[in-house]
């Protein structure tokens, strides 16, 4: 206990945030992507068998903010199949050790193509010290800090994506409400000149004199 106290004790605190910032962490891949209308997209992942992953996503632009999503084993199955969701998470212990697809699709929409962001973990997350799950004695006052450090840095940095597909999303779609306002603005100003020409036209027409038509005579 004492060893372990100086040992953590002896390394400055600044160090000490940047070693528990970069501890290791399950194998990821983070994507944001475009997919277009009538489409479907899919992603590869080899998985060995019982290896825990977690599957994230969330439509942050494009139509109701919805997509298909679905999830095949290397033999085919589908582990995970939901329709139209806007968001949602999977999480699934691998049975069977090969290549597993994720796919995204839009192919219910004929218009309006989407941006789906989604975040894949693969593997559990290793201990922060070494030998935090064999030893049997009590953690340090300093190791103790440490992971509770580490939890709350997880934390915010779990806090800071979801606050920025939230405001992704938000801005998505105050543009689209303000190009839709800019449209509609445009059109009642194009209707409203057209109706203001065509009834001075029609006033104009009022009080036009009509000249006589003289017709010819013939004998």
């Amino acid at each position: 206990m004492g060893r372990a106290a100086l040992r953590f004790a002896s390394v400055p605190l600044p160090l000490l945030l940047l070693l528990l910032l970069r501890a290791e962490r399950p194998q990821g891949t983070e994507l944001t992507f475009e997919l277009p209308d009538s489409a479907r997209q899919c992603f590869h992942e080899e998985v060995g068998r019982g290896v825990r992953f977690a599957l994230d996503y969330q439509v942050i632009t494009g139509g109701h903010y919805d997509v298909d999503c679905s999830v095949e084993d290397p033999l085919g199955n589908t582990i995970y199949r939901e329709t139209k969701k806007q968001y949602d998470s999977f999480t699934y212990r691998a049975e069977v050790q090969g290549v597993y697809r994720f796919c995204f699709s839009n192919e219910f929409s004929t218009f309006s193509h989407k941006t789906v962001y989604f975040d894949l973990q693969v593997g559990d997350e290793p201990p922060i010290l070494p030998d935090m799950g064999s030893r049997v004695t009590a953690l340090t006052q300093m190791e103790s800090a440490c992971v509770t450090i580490h939890e709350a840095l997880r934390t915010v940095v779990d806090s800071q994506t979801h606050y920025r597909l939230r405001e992704a999303q938000d801005r998505a779609r105050a543009e689209d409400l303000n190009s839709r306002v800019s449209y509609w603005s445009l059109g009642e100003t194009i209707t409203l000149f057209v109706v203001s020409v065509s009834q001075v036209l029609l006033l104009k027409s009022f009080f036009t004199e009509k000249q006589p038509v003289s017709r010819a005579v013939h004998s």
